[in-house]
């Protein structure tokens, strides 16, 4: 867990970073197919997926996530297990986060969908069914590994 604003940003950069470049290349790959020009499509919507991400992360998600688990979930979090701890922290913020960001993606889309409640329950369902593994598997290992290495580097 980050202990000071600066690892924040860090953490919060990393995980937002490596998420969206991982689910902008999902729903590219699942809209458009997989082609020559995926990587430039990538590219060109990331940094303000990315901006927007690391906002809704430090503004409005994670406090919320934090105060729900601190405040309901976790009672004791000096006797709860660190890692109970981090995965009720990343599930909780994987919903949050896809929550918002499918919103963010089908009002970026080209296409306006005809029944946005349609378009937005089957995108939240395919984004959450990506984004759930993404993060617990891939993404947030590697970002918890580089916090740990910036903290020892700290210490």
């Amino acid at each position: 867990m980050p202990k000071n604003w600066k690892e924040e940003l860090f953490f919060t950069g990393m995980m937002a970073g490596l998420m969206v470049l991982g689910m902008t290349f999902y729903n590219i790959v699942k809209t458009d197919g997989f082609s020559s020009h995926v990587w430039s499509e990538v590219l060109a919507g990331y940094p303000l997926g990315l901006l927007v991400a690391v906002l809704l992360d430090l503004l409005l998600v994670g406090p919320l996530v934090k105060s729900v688990v601190f405040n309901f979930l976790i009672k004791d979090p000096a006797n709860t297990s660190p890692i109970r701890i981090g995965m009720t922290i990343s599930v909780l913020m994987v919903l949050g986060m896809v929550t918002c960001m499918s919103l963010f993606g089908l009002l970026m889309s080209a296409d306006t969908p005809s029944n946005w409640g349609t378009a937005y329950l089957m995108t939240w369902s395919l984004n959450i069914i990506v984004a759930l593994p993404l993060q617990l598997l891939l993404v947030g290992p590697i970002s918890r590994f580089g916090l740990q290495k910036l903290q020892q580097q700290m210490d």
